[in-house]
């Protein structure tokens, strides 16, 4: 048991398909300042696990012991009455824990609780783990799946970015901060606008197109989501946000350009000082012209389209 592991307070598990292992670095990258390892990382940072497609729980670590009975012997002592809990057993990298003997541990737990369990609709649910020789106990708190429903919206585009990705986005442009102010610039049906109503950022939207903003607006209702949709160019606006995502226009069912490109991403630069660019053509020259320096980026694949990937840029105001 290490020095360092012993001071962090959270353990964070991940889960991720291969062809978005850089996404979800960049990401970790943003709300932990590094990268985790066997899909589990130790930090002192608390991060809601429902901001990310990516991190299943938070595990906040009350107590830790290389020693089992040690571990059994202080939460007793710690006196712990609660009613309606739950008591999971975490599986982490490199455990082989029997599930016999797992299922004894979560009674060894419950039984050192005082107040009545409730598996089907915990209050608050506690959960042990063992990673590289260490016993920790702590509270488990999980990712909201509620947030899938949003792949049954009423409008939706073909080549809109996935859900997975417009989340990453997001908690990419706050470093998970919910009180930044956020634009997304070209919100087409709003993909990304729904998974920041989801969990309770403040964004707003702008489409040049009415058909687009109207979509966002629609999808936002059938949520019961509230959130500002502009209809108009984002040089229009005169608002300023903390950061601006844009997914660019791809040239398929709108015409761009290089010139419409740099016109949007000036515009945008100018209402934000950060900014999440997502492209499938290399943008960097255009990025360079506007006062912004790429801090970070990475390249994402699309499940099943090996030749099809999107680039991600983020982007900040250089200090003079």
């Amino acid at each position: 048991m290490t020095l360092k592991t012993l001071n962090l307070r959270y353990i964070y598990t991940f889960n991720y398909d291969r062809h978005h292992d850089e996404l979800c670095k960049l990401e970790s990258r943003q709300l932990f300042a590094e990268e985790g390892k066997d899909k589990l990382l130790f930090s002192n940072i608390n991060v809601d696990p429902s901001i990310s497609s990516f991190i299943k729980n938070r595990f906040e670590i009350i107590l830790s012991s290389d020693n089992y009975s040690e571990l059994i012997k202080k939460i007793k002592q710690k006196d712990i009455h609660v009613e309606e809990f739950k008591v999971e057993y975490l599986i982490l990298e490199g455990d082989d824990t029997a599930y016999s003997e797992r299922l004894q541990k979560l009674r060894d737990i419950g039984y050192s609780i005082e107040g009545e369990s409730n598996y089907h609709a915990p209050i608050i649910t506690y959960a042990i783990c063992h990673y590289q020789d260490v016993w920790y106990f702590g509270i488990l708190i999980k990712k909201n799946p509620n947030w899938l429903k949003h792949k049954k919206k009423p409008y939706s585009f073909s080549n809109s970015i996935s859900i997975d990705i417009a989340k990453t986005l997001i908690s990419v442009a706050s470093k998970g901060n919910k009180k930044t102010k956020l634009l997304d610039a070209c919100c087409g049906v709003g993909t990304i606008m729904l998974e920041a109503c989801f969990v309770g950022f403040n964004i707003e939207g702008c489409d040049i197109n009415w058909k687009a903003s109207n979509h966002t607006k629609l999808n936002l209702a059938h949520f019961n989501y509230t959130a500002n949709v502009y209809y108009s160019d984002v040089k229009d606006l005169g608002k300023k946000y903390d950061a601006a995502i844009i997914d660019l226009p791809y040239n398929l069912y709108a015409y761009s350009d290089d010139l419409i490109i740099s016109n949007i991403i000036e515009s945008t630069a100018k209402l934000a000082t950060r900014l999440i660019i997502v492209s499938i053509s290399d943008i960097t020259d255009l990025i360079n012209k506007t006062g912004f320096h790429i801090s970070d980026s990475c390249n994402v694949g699309k499940s099943g389209k090996g030749k099809f990937f999107r680039k991600i840029w983020l982007c900040e105001k250089k200090i003079m």
